[in-house]
């Protein structure tokens, strides 16, 4: 078709197009049109333009970016991984995560600009995650992205991590605020409802360890990282795997805090009774170096049972105390789960029941968006900018609020939780 043909059909054949067909009638390359139909909306023979926000993240040990626009579309994203590497050091080494972050976050960045076919000139702000993480590899992140928005004059939106998990979700799906949200991942567990960008009320939190870094360290203690099953994967993916295999019921492992009526979150004390165990299991069969325990499967059902369990209590005192003090209206009874270990399989099925009993429906962000990501920062930078928050021309002074603690009214709420039958 020619170019003349296709532009006397009209600005509503323009608007029912999507740019893969376009591309496809022109023999232009889709990134090309992907740029064209994010600049310009032809309503009235005028050019409105969009926002784009680049999204920086290195709180951990993954460098990400991704340049993302003001109707959700990803039009360019990069990620490296360190998990390789950590993997072989048994665990995390802050400054080995910062020479890492360091040596590939221009790479990085760059990929991500040029893969979405636009220019720092196009780009709206930059946003980047400033808390919370390991301060190294914030870092660098940090450093990096101020260096840019001075070099090409931009806005500078910081984020706070656990707010760019919980609102994920609104890219990938039709979520309106207010909503009850669950941030599960390595170094965080958190519950809160979300009432709007940058507003919400913490229900509770973890006191110590996070499920992530519980399951982690469980991995550890069985030796999964030289397992011949898991190979390669992380310690929460690899219990997951082996749990499959398990029997939850041979093992029974305390569920914590039962005894407290709150949203309050910890895993030190379940991770140092399942450790226990398995030196005990460990005596008791006389291992030789580089053998596993026969019992490994029930040991990992058991702990991501018992893990699961006290999620699920936890959150469904929260959707009580919602429920009790209006803070969510009815119709809009929704459970966000996101962050890394929401891409468990067993807890989301755990965590639908849950929603389920309660008519509430859950909704999680795909799996690869639940672990560190430049997306998820980029599309927090978004929603800001179009609520016209947090967004900074001064980039000596900012600050990036999660929200407002309610952690003690669920406590003196004393609400009790019943019984859930978890063993899916």
């Amino acid at each position: 078709m020619a170019l003349a043909q296709f532009l006397f059909r009209g600005p509503y054949f323009l608007k029912s197009l999507t740019a893969t067909s376009l591309g496809r009638m022109l023999k232009t390359p889709i990134c090309s049109w992907n740029n064209y139909l994010r600049k310009v909306s032809v309503h009235g023979g005028k050019s409105i333009s969009t926002k784009i926000v680049l999204g920086i993240e290195t709180s951990c040990d993954d460098t990400g970016a991704a340049v993302v626009d003001e109707t959700g579309s990803i039009l360019g994203e990069a990620l490296h991984s360190q998990t390789d590497v950590h993997l072989k050091t048994g665990g995390i080494i802050p400054p080995v995560a910062q020479q890492l972050h360091q040596e590939n976050i221009a790479r990085i960045v760059q990929h991500a600009v040029s893969a979405s076919g636009v220019s720092m000139e196009d780009i709206s702000a930059v946003a980047t995650t400033v808390m919370p993480g390991l301060a190294l590899s914030l870092g660098i992140g940090l450093k990096y992205s101020l260096e840019l928005v001075k070099k090409h004059r931009k806005p500078f939106i910081p984020i706070h991590h656990m707010e760019a998990h919980a609102l994920t979700v609104r890219l990938t799906n039709l979520v309106t605020f207010p909503f009850l949200v669950l941030l599960l991942s390595g170094g965080h567990c958190i519950l809160a409802v979300a009432q709007g960008v940058s507003d919400f009320l913490l229900l509770g939190q973890t006191k110590d360890i996070a499920p992530g870094d519980m399951l982690d360290k469980v991995a550890r203690s069985l030796s999964l990282h030289n397992h011949p099953e898991c190979s390669g994967m992380t310690g929460g993916r690899a219990i997951e795997t082996l749990a499959q295999q398990g029997n939850i019921l041979r093992y029974k492992f305390t569920i914590p805090m039962q005894r407290y009526r709150d949203c309050t979150f910890s895993f030190a004390g379940l991770r140092s009774e399942i450790t226990r165990k398995i030196s005990k299991e460990e005596k008791e069969e006389g291992l030789q170096e580089g053998q596993h325990l026969s019992c490994i499967p029930d040991l990992a059902a058991a702990s991501l049972y018992t893990m699961t369990v006290h999620i699920a209590e936890r959150t469904h005192r929260a959707i009580l105390f919602c429920k009790e003090k209006g803070i969510i209206p009815p119709g809009k009874e929704t459970l966000v789960v996101s962050g890394g270990v929401a891409s468990n399989q067993y807890v989301r099925r755990s965590l639908q029941l849950l929603a389920d009993a309660t008519n509430f429906t859950l909704v999680c962000p795909p799996p690869r968006l639940c672990t560190d990501n430049g997306v998820m920062i980029a599309w927090n930078g978004i929603e800001k900018l179009s609520a016209g928050l947090d967004i900074f021309y001064n980039v000596e002074h900012f600050r990036a609020p999660l929200g407002t603690d309610i952690s003690e009214q669920v406590k003196e709420a004393f609400i009790k939780v019943p019984a859930l039958n978890l063993a899916v």
